[in-house]
């Protein structure tokens, strides 16, 4: 996820798409058969957004970098350097370019999410450089990105009900909030601050603050902040089960910009749902 603070982009490789319709009807449950790249870019003026599900013919992956489709990572030991080659949907257009991340350290992890140990999730570079050049849409900029990795054994559902997670840069490094509810009724409230070098510090459990709906879906949102307040700046993606929010907040004693997420698992399993999401994520084999 890299943002300069008039645009942004995220960028999702996966292989078992968990929010794919396409996975969860296959009764044989083959995650290397749903693999996706997922681009979504936020302008001052328009999103693009990508997510076309290819089969296991179309993934390639070594220890130094993963290619589905058109699309690819690849490590040096440096940067992760990303190529991108994607269509939007339902509208077809371009996402195509460049983009390099330079992470300055690697954080400890990962981290469980449920009781079990199912569920990982490691924010390996919080705060790193990154270069972002874009053939189409003609985009360029320099600015701050996110990088994690996560991994699972069973579908997101079955372990949880919602949660909420927001990154935010600081003077040096970033916080990370991660608020998950799960299905037996516990949860977990992570509160993590991270300094350039990847290196934990400490920070205080931010006080919870209320968010409004978004405005469409009514999904609902929450955060926390060291005052007890927070307010919506921007909202990026509002669907029925998913919103992707930048706030305005205060962490770790600093004014900050997180970008934030609400999930809701309990409105991603209605069926109803599931038949909707091929709109905005064809398949090709």
């Amino acid at each position: 996820m890299s943002e300069d603070g008039r645009q942004g982009l995220t960028i999702i490789a996966f292989i078992g798409s968990v929010f794919s319709p396409y996975y969860a009807w296959d009764a044989s449950r083959d995650p290397f058969d749903h693999c996706a790249v997922n681009v979504v870019l936020y302008g001052e003026r328009a999103n693009r957004f990508c997510m076309t599900e290819r089969g296991r013919g179309s993934l390639s992956r070594d220890a130094a970098g993963i290619r589905i489709g058109p699309s690819a990572m690849a490590w040096d030991g440096t940067a992760l350097t990303v190529t991108l080659d994607e269509v939007t949907a339902p509208i077809p257009s371009r996402v195509r370019g460049t983009v390099r991340l330079y992470p300055g350290g690697i954080t400890p992890g990962p981290f469980t999410l449920d009781a079990h140990g199912q569920h990982r999730w490691w924010p390996m570079a919080p705060s790193s450089p990154v270069e972002v050049d874009l053939s189409e849409p003609g985009l360029r900029w320099r600015g701050t990105a996110y990088f994690d990795t996560n991994h699972g054994d069973a579908p997101l559902a079955d372990a949880f009900t919602r949660w909420t997670w927001c990154r935010a840069d600081l003077s040096d490094g970033a916080a990370i909030l991660y608020d998950v509810h799960r299905r037996d009724g516990s949860g977990q409230n992570l509160s993590l601050r991270f300094d350039r070098t990847g290196a934990r510090r400490d920070i205080s459990p931010p006080l919870a603050a209320a968010l409004p709906p978004t405005r469409f879906w009514r999904v609902p949102r929450s955060t926390r902040s060291d005052d007890a307040r927070a307010a919506v700046v921007r909202t990026f993606e509002d669907t029925p089960f998913y919103a992707r929010s930048l706030l305005s907040a205060k962490l770790a004693g600093e004014a900050v910009r997180p970008v934030h997420e609400s999930l809701s698992l309990d409105r991603f399993r209605n069926p109803l749902v599931r038949l909707m999401l091929p709109f905005r994520m064809p398949r090709r084999t």
